[in-house]
């Protein structure tokens, strides 16, 4: 079987985006294992899959696979990428486009200048959204939560932004232990789904620094739910205003959120490739 597929990247997040409207798409876990793989398939941190919706008033339904396979529920870098994918390849014209995701319905805006803002919907910070268990961390609903790994007692806010995220500040991402400790938060059993790890330094209220531990994945060079959740957390914490910067290792992204409203996410969207691969 013959696919066609686009690789992409937000920010160094990279993806393979495949058209299951244009062409016949039925991949396994294992096949999709090894497009990401980088040494012997394509190489990719997620694979975005474009198809059909059945709802009304939708355009496309999107769904996002990890680099070890498993299907997970939002994506705001894969999002934008998922939005200049459908408008270069003639998918849709419109500015304005309604997506169906496991998490629900999201909108993906492209601006005059080509800049792509996705509406990421509200937050949630009940622990049943991510999920995370109260009953074995042993304390009540809170904006800042205690747990014990790796001989350390590590303080961390938690937030769904459709998927799962967990926050930590640090005083230099530079020198933050993500490769360690987000792998051991990662897979802890307090988090029965897995979480996405994020590590966070302040530089002003308009202004943070982020390395994002993502889960199925290791470290990524940007990640936009991550982005999102990082802000949000530290407005909870009181320390960020409602417009800020991230600035992750493959680039910078904007972040809007007031106070009950929806979180948007803007940033850029680049094609690096297109090309066909025989399974």
């Amino acid at each position: 079987m013959n696919i066609q597929f686009s690789k992409m990247h937000g920010l160094g997040n990279d993806f393979v985006v495949i058209d299951a409207i244009s062409q016949s798409i039925n991949l396994s876990t294992e096949q999709i294992k090894w497009l990401a793989d980088r040494h012997f398939g394509i190489g990719c941190d997620q694979l975005l899959l474009v198809e059909n919706t059945q709802q009304p008033d939708v355009d496309f339904r999107y769904r996002i696979f990890n680099a070890d396979g498993g299907e997970v529920e939002q994506c705001g870098n894969g999002a934008r990428c998922f939005a200049r994918f459908v408008r270069d390849k003639g998918l849709t014209i419109k500015n304005k486009i309604q997506v169906e995701t496991q998490r629900g319905i999201i909108e993906l805006y492209i601006d005059d200048k080509e800049n792509i803002t996705v509406d990421m919907g509200m937050p949630d910070f009940t622990p049943a959204a991510l999920p995370m268990d109260l009953e074995a961390l042993n304390q009540p609903e809170q904006s800042k939560y205690s747990l014990l790994i790796n001989q350390r007692v590590v303080e961390f806010g938690a937030v769904s932004m459709g998927n799962p995220h967990i926050i930590l500040l640090v005083d230099d991402v530079a020198v933050a232990d993500v490769e360690i400790l987000g792998a051991a938060l990662e897979s802890h059993a307090v988090f029965p789904q897995r979480v996405n790890v994020g590590f966070i330094q302040i530089v002003d209220r308009q202004t943070i620094c982020l390395r994002v531990f993502e889960r199925g994945v290791g470290e990524t060079k940007a990640c936009g739910s991550g982005a999102c959740a990082a802000v949000v957390v530290a407005q909870q914490w009181g320390l960020l205003d409602s417009d800020v910067q991230v600035k992750l290792p493959g680039g910078i992204l904007q972040i809007q959120h007031k106070e009950n409203a929806s979180v948007l996410l803007t940033g850029d969207a680049v094609l690096v490739f297109d090309g066909q691969i025989s399974l």
